[in-house]
């Protein structure tokens, strides 16, 4: 490229001979990075100062990617993702990035990109973490005793199991260690005191992964926790504080040799001298920092002082003064200033030859036009007037666009970096893959650079974590999770047993088959591509499930019984229906503007699945009908946003709300989160609890009864005949499981006049039933919030070994403890022995059956972390959230239900630390089958958002349960859930439509049938596991349409790389089968020698497309009935056949333009 003058990559470094001040104007997208990469190249070391988080990952990526492979890469130091004086400390995760980035800046750091707020804060000094760092090498000698206790004053914890940074444990000559600024934890073989050999290993599965020859250990923590440095913050604590420090909980602890949650905001105490950022960065380099860096920094310290008069008056924690743990922004701008500095962002440019650039040009996709990338295709076609380098975010991604072009005989080449692009003298159209998120446009000093932001709109960074979100339904229907001999329901041929995945060869083509057996020995084979013919086998134990004979009357008779059932079932529930969806509701609306304002105090960022629900809920209020939705979401995942957004909509229309709660202590949480975001509101909150006096309830009743409380609070006390409502627009229902039969039925008459919104982590069976049915409306929140970790969940025998352990891993890391016991009568024998066990740790008792003020008193000191293990009932179930609790040790765990257990498990894990559940069980001799598949299901279902999942489980367990009575039970147990819901939701419908046309039977909406001879299925040698191979052609099966049917082609080239030819036809003939089904077409077969086309009576195919066929080509195409199309001809090549049949779903469309018609039969002749 001979217009582009880029500095050469020298790796010289170029000093800067004075202090000077320049101003870059905006440079919009990626364009800052990159004058920081080529600044970086001409004078050195660069530091880099984000003005926010979002920013601070953006430019590391943009940098990177225009830095030389063998250039050092960027460091980047974050903060503590906490705020001043937090209560609970930051992720390991983040800790160990921290100190590693302080390690690596001891070094010569070319680039270094640092957060705005980290530049006050206080650090180690530097001479403390190159003390405690040392490097293991193979064949050195090693004392395992005193490398032990190297560790230990490090910082680091002994466990039996090593699965988290700062975590080691000693076997005999084998010694785990998970090193602070490591991706992976190390095994070390001893060979008598000689280091045999190191090897990395995999936390999960504890199997080694790998060899290297060289270990470095840095220190677990950002400050000292041996003996001198307890001793030094005593001394240290006495002189910044006042008064007694034993009144200090923090003193107390560091003084036993504990480090609590939230200690970070002590560090300076742990040193006679603290650091900043300042003593570890180079002394001679070039600061770029935002134009406004003095008001992000003032901003900082505002917040910082703000806290700590917030804190100030805590006796147990006091706060540090803000001038003890930060610089002050003058100091810092003091320090910046006596260097080089750019400060970018600036109005106008002064000594800078540097332009500006207002935007970046976008390239939109347009998904309904005839060439969606036609914009992009137009850019490309000008290359010779600027280059322009394509990113892509994968490499499936990257042949996408690469067939694209090629499509259009425009040139592309595959270039694996940027400097590899700008090096070629003769590149014009370049492609690549790279994380950029912002594109790259300033003429005349480099190429273009496009990224899919500015093809699809911009995206958010967090939705890459998200994933997609969750079809309740589809959980229901998965079969990948059957085993062996497992029921399954095959909709023509009833229920067999499972046998398994098996390859056979057709007339020399191999293909991959479903092996179905049945009643007599027979078999059937099903081709993967037509899995969705299965489903299943939901409808109690599976060890009484039916099995059918094959071609047998059995499953015809079952099949009609379960349809005659449905449609009586059907017609009840609409009846039990008619009152809400006949009656005309009034509709809710809200100003937008003071909506937008309500919404905007929430802060986080809501996840897809939580934006979907509260869409969903506003048009249910929106609409003349009374709703009836459940928000089935995990513990902890946003729920209650989607209940106080309603509640403002029924608050803004004058109408009362009522919030029910299965407990009092989850009743008065509802109350604190409402109170809190309706106090800028003219609404009035309330709250019926036991923990009220006679007079104060009566006086709630009342000012309920005038319409003077907006929101009312309370348990099942709310459904009494002496409560009513002047208005009431909305029922709110908390776990709608915990409450019994007769609050139920009051529940239900509620549902016949207002609306009513129920949420829940796991709905039991007949919820399940009824929602999935279509009688009520689902709402499926299963992506957890940023940053939150899965909680990891192990079932094991009683065993006082595991408590302790539990216990002291939890108290290390600053952490509290639930110990579940849920026999009142021995939980105080229960406690004892944990004391004995745990001598040191404070440990208090919480049950039911205690006086109200007690137990409030408990819970509220367990909140502010006055004492380490909390041994209870299940009164925590629906309790309080406490984010520094994050193990729950729950005793008899087999004597609880599914729900009741993920519940439990939920009061944890609701922080970014990872949490751990420990079910204990009495061995497993002892334990029911009901039981053992119970634990089993929770301990298997321990990702985030598996809620909905475990209710599926349940459902499998029990059995379907019933929607009215005990009737229709037979007829589900026949046929299976799955498909029994089927015919409910046909009944439903068509009772339903007030249209005169006949029934259609389920079978009418079945997918069209296509066999063209062809082998289409994954190879093993391509994909050898089978259980993911049956995930993937389960959801290839359960795809709707072709955009989403092309997504998944590009997950599965970047799970496991390009498609093999079989796994091609695969997704043709999936597509053809989604376009054949829309077409009205139901059965399509080609073989050698031709074949046909059939088609429904209504088929809405374009007639004059099916006369140009017959007229044109009369030899190949013959209509021998009103539905049937032959085809003759030789048809023995099956690429041929599949292109055929492409061509002739094209002619039929008709949305297919005329004019491509002479080319379709261009492609025919040949």
């Amino acid at each position: 490229m001979i217009f582009l003058s880029l500095p050469s990559l020298s790796p010289q470094r170029v000093p800067p001979t004075q202090t000077l001040s320049k101003r870059w104007p905006r440079r919009a997208g990626a364009a800052l990075a990159f004058d920081i990469a080529n600044l970086s190249i001409e004078n050195g070391s660069t530091i880099v100062v984000a003005r926010t988080p979002r920013e601070h990952q953006l430019l590391l990526d943009e940098v990177t990617f225009f830095l030389k492979n063998s250039w050092p890469k960027p460091l980047f130091f974050s903060g503590w993702e906490c705020l001043p004086y937090d209560r609970f400390s930051p992720h390991p995760e983040i800790v160990s990035q921290r100190i590693a980035t302080l390690i690596d800046l001891q070094t010569e750091a070319r680039i270094v990109i640092i957060a705005a707020d980290q530049l006050l804060a206080r650090l180690a000094p530097p001479e403390f973490l190159l003390s405690n760092s040392f490097k293991l090498q193979k064949g050195n000698a090693l004392d395992p005793q005193a490398f032990r206790s190297r560790l230990s004053d490090s910082g680091y914890l002994s466990v039996s199991r090593v699965i988290s940074p700062g975590e080691f444990a000693v076997r005999g000559g084998i010694i785990d260690v998970y090193p602070s600024g490591s991706e992976k934890p190390f095994r070390i073989d001893l060979f008598g005191d000689e280091i045999e050999n190191i090897r990395f290993f995999d936390p999960e599965s504890q199997k080694s992964v790998g060899e290297t020859h060289s270990l470095s250990i840095l220190p677990a923590r950002e400050f000292p926790t041996d003996q001198n440095a307890i001793d030094c913050f005593r001394a240290n604590y006495r002189r910044t504080f006042s008064g007694d420090p034993q009144n200090s909980i923090i003193y107390r602890d560091v003084s036993q040799g504990k480090f609590p949650s939230g200690i970070e905001f002590y560090l300076p105490l742990f040193f006679s001298q603290s650091a900043t950022i300042f003593d570890y960065l180079p002394e001679q380099a070039t600061w770029v920092v935002p134009s406004d860096l003095e008001d992000l920094l003032n901003s900082e310290w505002a917040t910082l002082n703000d806290r700590y008069s917030q804190f100030s008056y805590d006796q147990e924690r006091p706060p540090m003064p803000p001038g003890e743990i930060s610089m002050t922004p003058q100091e810092v701008v003091e320090k910046i200033e006596s260097q080089s500095v750019i400060k970018t962002n600036s109005a106008a440019s002064t000594q800078s030859k540097i332009k500006a650039v207002v935007e970046v040009p976008v390239y939109p996709v347009d998904h309904q036009a005839s060439e969606p990338f036609l914009a992009l295709v137009n850019r490309v076609k000008r290359s010779k007037e600027l280059p322009i380098l394509l990113n892509t975010e994968s490499v499936g991604r990257a042949e996408t666009f690469l067939d694209l072009f090629r499509s259009y005989n425009l040139p592309i080449q595959e270039y694996s970096s940027w400097h590899a692009f700008i090096s070629d003298p003769d590149a014009e159209v370049g492609i690549c893959v790279s994380p950029l998120d912002r594109g790259l446009c300033i003429p005349n000093e480099a190429p273009e650079v496009v990224v899919e932001s500015q093809l699809y709109g911009s995206k958010k960074r967090q939705n890459k974590r998200r994933g997609r979100s969750t079809d309740p339904e589809a959980i229901i229907r998965s079969i990948a999770e059957l085993k062996p001999e497992d029921p399954i329901v095959h909709i023509d041929h009833g229920v067999g047993r499972y046998e398994g995945l098996k390859s056979l060869a057709i007339d020399g083509k191999p293909d991959e088959f479903i092996v179905v057996s049945y009643k007599g020995g027979g078999k059937l084979y099903i081709p993967v591509f037509n899995i969705g013919v299965l489903s299943r086998y939901i409808g109690g134990d599976s060890d009484t499930a039916p099995l059918h004979t094959l071609g047998g009357e059995q499953w015809e008779k079952a099949r009609a019984r379960a349809r005659k059932r449905a449609y009586d079932v059907g017609a009840e529930l609409l009846k039990t229906q008619a009152l809400r969806t006949l009656r005309v509701g009034k509709s809710l609306a809200v100003a937008e503007q003071q909506y937008l304002a309500f919404t905007s105090e929430f802060p986080f960022e809501e996840t897809i699945d939580q934006e979907n629900a509260i869409e969903a809920v506003r048009e249910d209020l929106g609409a003349n009908q009374p709703m009836d939705r459940l928000i089935c979401g995990d513990v902890g995942f946003g729920k209650t946003e989607v209940a106080l957004r309603a509640t403002f909509i029924v608050s803004s229309n004058s109408q009362q709300t009522a919030i029910l709660a299965p407990t009092t202590l989850l009743a008065q949480q509802h109350f604190e989160t409402f109170r809190d975001r309706f106090a800028n509101q003219p609404v009035r909150v309330a709250c019926l609890s036991r923990f009220l006096s006679k007079s104060e309830i009566e006086k709630i009743i009342v000012d309920v009864r005038n319409g003077k409380i907006d929101i009312l609070i309370g348990t099942h006390r709310l459904l009494q005949k002496d409560i009513t409502f002047k208005a009431l627009g909305l029922v709110i229902i908390d776990e709608e499981h915990r409450f019994g039969v007769r609050q139920k039925e009051q529940l239900k008459q509620m549902r016949e006049e207002v609306d009513v919104l129920t949420l829940t982590a796991t709905p039991i069976p007949r919820t399940l039933n009824i929602a999935l049915s279509g009688i009520r409306s689902i709402s499926l929140i299963s992506t957890p919030p940023a940053g939150r970790v899965s909680i990891k969940t192990s079932v094991q025998p009683y065993s006082k070994s595991i408590i302790k352990e539990a216990c002291l891993r939890e108290l290390h890391r600053g952490g509290q403890v639930y110990f579940l016991h849920n026999e009142v009568s021995s939980i105080e024998r229960v406690s004892e022995t944990i004391r004995d066990l745990l001598p040191n740790a404070n440990i208090q008792v919480a049950h039911g059956q205690m006086p109200s003020g007690k137990l409030e008193t408990v819970m509220r000191d367990f909140y502010h972390q006055r004492f380490d293990i909390l041994v209870c009932s299940t009164i925590i179930e629906s309790g309080i959230d406490i984010p520094t609790a994050n193990t729950i040790i729950i005793n008899r765990a087999d004597r609880f239900g599914l729900a009741q257990l993920h519940q439990l498990r939920g009061r944890v894990g609701r922080s970014k630390h990872q949490a751990f559940a420990f079910l204990l069980t009495p061995e497993k001799e002892a334990l029911t089958e009901t039981a053992s598949r119970r634990l089993a299901a929770i301990e298997e279902l321990n990702e985030l958002g598996v809620g909905f999942a475990l209710a599926n489980q349940d459902l499998e367990i029990r059995g379907a349960g019933e929607l009215l009575g005990e009737g229709q039970s037979g007829a589900m147990e026949e046929v299976g859930f799955t498909l029994y819901t089927d015919y409910l939701n046909r009944a439903i419908r068509d009772l339903s439509d007030d249209s005169l046309q006949p029934r259609q039977d389920l079978e009418a909406n079945r997918p069209a049938d296509v066999e063209l001879g062809v082998s289409a299925f994954i190879p093993s040698d391509y994909l050898p596991d089978v259980h993911t191979r049956l995930v993937l052609y389960q959801r290839i099966s359960n795809l709707m349409n072709t955009e989403d049917l092309h997504s998944m082609q590009l997950e599965i080239i970047d799970r496991f790389g390009l498609l093999p030819l079989e796994t091609k036809m695969l997704f043709n003939l999936s597509r053809f089968r989604l376009i054949a089904t829309l077409l009205g077409i139901t059965h399509i077969r080609l073989g050698h020698k031709g074949g046909n086309f059939e088609f429904r009576p209504d088929a809405p195919i374009d007639s004059q497309g099916l006369s140009h066929l017959l007229n044109k080509k009369p030899r190949i195409f013959q209509m021998i009935s009103p539905v049937k199309l032959k085809i003759s001809g030789n048809l023995s090549d099956t690429d041929t056949r599949a292109d055929l049949c492409e061509w002739i779903l094209e002619t039929l469309d008709p949305q297919r333009p005329t004019q491509e018609w002479a080319e379709g039969l261009q492609r025919l002749d040949q």
